[in-house]
């Protein structure tokens, strides 16, 4: 039941609304198509509270009184504020996607360019429980304001573009009276017992909800920090986001991206200004808060301090800011590590993007996935299974940048030993089941033949070998076999898994070089040879190599398979770790693969080699250019190169694992309309479906799961391996060339040409140190001075002190 509220003497009166076409007709009237236009163009209050104002959370009889309303009703009203209107428009693309998962009944833009969502209530759940349940799986914030059961909502006019969903339920479902007060009394007396169970996850879906607010939580002490009032409305905002004070946020926020410094006359414009641009994420976007939070740094006048920030808020939002990410997950390592004790300590604990992939909003095969690992090993098992998608895809080339290649990827699950790494074992058997299943034929064969082998080992006539395409490679092999068997596969994918990377680092110890180049060659798909002269040797020609790679292993395992880290190698290596479970309680019911889920696996694994030929995603090219963009111009302000180079092919691996997940979404479409044997028809009987459901499997959900896969790709490069890229990068040992010209010395450009006729050991050093760097030793500067000695071109005169010869 929806109610319409009308005022009477003062006092907000309802009636109930019967039909669509009654509801039209009030919000449809030119008062309120004009209210809603003026409030668009001028934000005045005035306008937007003359729209119609409704009520979806309690049941009121005609005429009756809104205020003091003791009842509830099967629905429940959610809003979402958003920042523009094209966010607006992808929210609602995602809601529409969830409908029916979520029990929507009507999902509408608000004047303020913000969403509206009503959706049906569970029985027994309140209102606050039903709307922390669309936070988590909407990955969206909340208002808990909007929790009370005769809150009041202003709705616009009623059209496709304003109200793309609007059920006739919304009109027809309802309580009787008893029902609506008895539920109300159940649900009342359910809040004064502290019993709702609000899932943790809503403390990252929603900054508005308050963490202590659980039962059994005690609130943090508020902080030393005391807002004073800005001029205007005089209003104090919190001074602490999810309990952690603004003022730890800020010290924190210079620590991690300014050295520690906080900003100075020199530079507290360009700083304030970017510190604002960063906290008005976490501030509502709102001016006073802002002002209240952000000091003035270095006798910053307090009214240019108020400029830096209005240009803030009037600047472009990019998505959440990896600088005031990189500062709370700074914050959130430290506090765990003082509260180790708590329940919460593993989600503290994880690598801040594993847990992003929300399984409701990630396609058939995906989400099973996941579930079968849990929501703390989301990236590992995503980055472990993408590789078996691309290969199973393997006549798919996604064209990125304008170059197409297959769904060739490479990855390495690092984590500590009984980290969890073993469970992703038996999801990536359900992906491959089917092609291993007829590798196994294919070796029956192989056993067949090296028997009838050994039988006629003295025979003149020799069995014929097999030349037979088994596409599941063991790493356990040697070079030549490995080539052999990558010669094999008809022009089609090969693939390897080793749950044990130290298995690569032993067997192909000697010939870790050759591993790497034979990876780097898959990776980008290009031509493989090997040659020998003996008739009887590995001699291979393969077109086009393509060899996709899973491997698990510790983080030491890691460093012993990439060892090389100016060649390549490292940039084409997708890599993931599990979350630190050291001190993590044994799960009660642990994740495990359900028959269930192998089956809806298997199902996606059957259809994906059905796709043949190139495609173009334009939405998902446009999101990694921006996301290139965007790291680039972090870079630039940081002079950080090696991010700066990390992010090319990342960018490359993070479209085509993207890629992998939109064919498992196509794959979910035709399953749903046409069953398994359906699908598989649809897709041989019109070899081009593919690709127009593909297109359209660029959703605003998936979109966003590029950005989170591409963040935890460079999150992770750059957690294990920075430091030995600079050290690589910087040795005397690298030759590099950063592309300017050969620099020309003369004979006066010498060290000995530069020196005084009279000159000290130290000036001699500091000559050495402008021809030949900083790496130069004393020890080395004075063997050439005797040497010079020696020669006779220089005599020491006294101690330090040298002269020249003429």
């Amino acid at each position: 039941m929806i109610n319409l509220v009308y005022k009477v003497g003062g006092e907000k009166h309802c009636r109930p609304i019967k039909s669509l076409e009654e509801f039209t007709l009030a919000c449809n009237t030119e008062e309120n198509i004009r209210n809603w236009e003026n409030y668009r163009r001028t934000l005045e209050d005035k306008y937007k509270h003359a729209l119609v104002e409704v009520n979806y959370n309690c049941q009121v009889a005609e005429g009756g009184l809104l205020k003091g309303v003791k009842t509830v009703s099967p629905f429940f009203f959610y809003d979402i504020d958003c920042a523009n209107q094209e966010e607006c428009r992808c929210i609602i693309s995602k809601l529409l996607e969830m409908k029916d998962e979520l029990g929507l009944v009507e999902v509408a833009e608000s004047a303020s360019y913000g969403v509206h969502a009503v959706a049906r209530r569970m029985p027994g759940k309140t209102i606050l429980e039903s709307q922390v349940r669309m936070s988590i799986h909407t990955q969206t914030e909340m208002d808990t304001n909007n929790k009370e059961n005769n809150r009041v909502v202003f709705h616009g006019p009623i059209n496709a573009e304003t109200t793309p969903l609007i059920d006739e339920a919304l009109f027809s479902e309802s309580l009787s009276d008893e029902e609506a007060a008895t539920e109300y009394l159940r649900l009342k007396k359910r809040e004064a017992q502290g019993l709702e169970e609000v899932p943790p996850g809503a403390k990252k879906a929603n900054k508005h909800y308050k963490p202590w607010e659980e039962k059994n939580v005690q609130k943090p002490q508020p902080s030393t920090f005391n807002p004073q009032p800005s001029k205007g409305k005089g209003e104090v905002f919190p001074d602490n986001y999810h309990g952690i004070p603004f003022t730890d946020i800020i010290a924190k926020y210079w620590e991690v991206n300014n050295r520690g410094f906080e900003p100075t006359q020199g530079d507290r414009d360009t700083l304030t200004y970017q510190l604002a641009c960063d906290l008005r994420h976490i501030c509502g976007r709102n001016f006073e808060w802002l002002d209240q939070v952000i000091p003035c740094y270095d006798g910053f006048p307090i009214e240019e301090k108020r400029e830096k920030i209005k240009n803030a808020l009037s600047s472009e939002f990019n998505g959440f800011p990896s600088r005031l990410r990189n500062t709370l997950n700074a914050l959130a390592s430290t506090d765990s590590s003082k509260r180790s004790g708590e329940d919460d300590e593993e989600e503290e604990k994880l690598s801040t993007l594993n847990s992003q992939l929300s399984i409701n909003s990630l396609p058939q095969g995906i989400s099973e996935s996941i579930a079968a690992v849990g929501p703390q090993l989301a990236m590992p098992v995503v980055t472990a299974v993408c590789p078996c998608i691309g290969m199973l895809a393997t006549g798919v080339q996604l064209d990125v940048h304008g170059v197409q290649r297959g769904l060739n990827l490479i990855s390495y699950i690092a984590g500590d030993f009984a980290s969890g790494k073993g469970m992703i074992d038996p999801v990536i058997d359900a992906w491959m089941s089917e092609v291993m299943a007829l590798d196994k034929m294919y070796q029956i064969q192989e056993d067949e033949w090296r028997a009838k082998k050994r039988a006629a080992k003295n025979k003149k006539e020799q069995p014929e070998e097999p030349k037979l395409p088994v596409r599941c490679l063991t790493l356990n092999n040697t070079v030549a076999n490995l080539a052999e068997r990558l010669a094999n596969t008809e022009g089609k994918h090969a693939f390897s898994f080793t749950p044990e990377a130290d298995t690569v680092a032993q067997k192909w110890k000697s010939t870790l070089s050759d591993f790497s180049v034979m990876l780097r060659q898959s990776y980008d798909g290009t031509k493989y040879e090997r040659e020998a002269r003996s008739a009887d040797a590995v001699n291979v020609h393969i077109e086009k190599l393509l060899w996709n790679v899973v491997m698990c292993g510790t983080p030491d395992a890691l460093y012993r398979v990439v060892s090389n880290y100016t060649d390549g190698f490292q940039s084409r290596i997708a890599v993931a770790r599990t979350p630190d479970n050291t001190f993590s309680p044994l799960e009660d019911k642990p994740h495990v693969l359900t028959e269930r889920q192998t089956e809806r696996i298997q199902q996606v694994a059957h259809l994906l080699p059905l796709m043949y030929g190139p495609i173009v995603l334009p939405k998902l090219e446009a999101r990694g250019r921006q996301w290139l963009e965007n790291i680039r111009l972090e870079t630039m302000k940081n002079d950080d190169k090696v991010m700066a180079r990390q992010r090319f092919r990342i960018c490359v691996t993070a479209q085509r694992m993207t890629c992998c997940l939109m064919l498992c979404k196509v794959c979910e479409q035709l399953i749903k309309k046409h069953g398994l044997n359906g699908a598989e028809t649809q897709l041989k009987q019109n070899p081009n479906l593919w690709k127009e459901l593909l297109l359209k499997a660029q959703t605003p959900s998936l979109l966003d799961a590029y950005d989170v896969i591409a963040d935890s790709l460079m999150e992770n490069a750059l957690h294990f391996f920075r430091e030995r890229i600079e050290n690589a990068f910087t040795s005397r040992d690298y030759a590099s060339y950063n592309g300017n010209e050969r620099i020309k010395r003369g004979k006066n450009d010498s060290i000995f040409e530069r020196l005084d006729p009279q000159f000290t050991f130290e000036q001699a050093v500091q000559q050495s140190i402008a021809i030949k760097g900083a790496g130069i030793t004393r020890n080395s500067i004075n063997q050439m001075l005797k040497n010079w000695c020696k020669q006779g071109l220089v005599i020491l005169v006294d101690r330090g002190k040298y002269r020249k010869c003429n």
